[in-house]
Order: structure tokens, then C-alpha cells, then sequence
């Protein structure tokens, strides 16, 4: 199944997300909001509501990398108990850089968020030959 982008509307009233397993790193972390960083809807800011002051740069893939579409398998979707592709969204941790040149996206590990059950997982797509520190901007040009 593959995911949608993420929508204006749905950027509009994302609820808490909760992982249903920890992010690589971060066992202590399941709980987290989404706030808004830019005016566009281009940048999250994906915050702990379990760790102080933790929080992730986040952003949909559609406007940086347009063909961006990975698979997600049955095994996935049951951890999310996602019933429809359409309730799903994709978001990309990035790394900032000194500059906004220096920003990279991680293709590998998207976040994979299910709108109805709220539910979430960061999706490690092992053997896929994407990068973990895709350029950003290089990809908007």
C-alpha cells in the first residue's frame, strides 16, 4: 500500500500521534504533537509530550521529492490498524544544517502516521538503497 501525501486540511488538525513502538533511540518517547514552523505547511516540528524539550523536524515528502512513495507492508499496517491508504501519512525526519543548503531528509526511516487511529511507527526500509541524509534543497531545484 502506498501512502498519499499529506493534504492542507489534514496539516490543519493533526491530533497527538502515538508510536506503537519507540523510534530507534528514543525508547522513552511514544507520544508526540505536531506543530506547525512555517507558514506554508512545508515544516513540523514533531514534539515529545514524554521527554522535555525532544522534538524532530518533520516534513511531507510530496513537495521535496514528488515520486517519493515507499511500500508499506501488511505487518505495518496492521501495527498502525490502518483499514485505508487514504488515512495514512508520510513525514520525513530532517536534519538541519548550518544553512538551509546544508538540510538532508532521511528517505530510509520515514514516519508513517494513520489520521484514524492515530497510531504511528517510523518505517525502516532496510535494503532499499535510499539515503538517510538526502539533500533537501538540491531536491526542490
Amino acid at each position: 500500500m502506498t501512502a498519499p501525501p499529506l493534504s492542507e486540511p489534514e496539516a490543519e488538525t493533526l491530533p497527538v500521534i502515538e508510536f506503537v513502538a519507540p523510534m530507534p533511540g528514543f525508547p522513552d518517547n511514544r507520544r508526540f504533537m505536531l506543530v506547525r514552523v512555517d507558514d506554508d505547511g512545508l515544516l513540523y516540528a514533531m514534539t515529545s509530550l514524554d521527554t522535555r524539550g525532544l522534538r524532530f523536524l518533520v516534513a511531507p515528502p510530496a513537495p521535496f521529492f514528488p515520486s517519493y512513495a515507499p511500500e508499506i507492508d501488511d505487518e505495518t499496517l496492521g501495527a498502525l490498524g490502518t483499514a485505508e491508504a487514504t488515512d495514512l501519512l508520510v513525514l520525513l525526519v530532517i536534519a538541519a544544517g548550518t544553512s538551509a543548503r546544508d538540510a538532508t531528509a532521511n528517505l530510509m526511516a520515514p514516519i508513517v502516521f494513520d489520521q484514524t487511529t492515530r497510531r504511528a511507527t517510523q518505517l525502516v526500509l532496510v535494503g532499499s538503497g535510499l539515503s538517510v541524509r538526502e539533500p533537501l534543497l538540491v531536491a526542490r531545484s
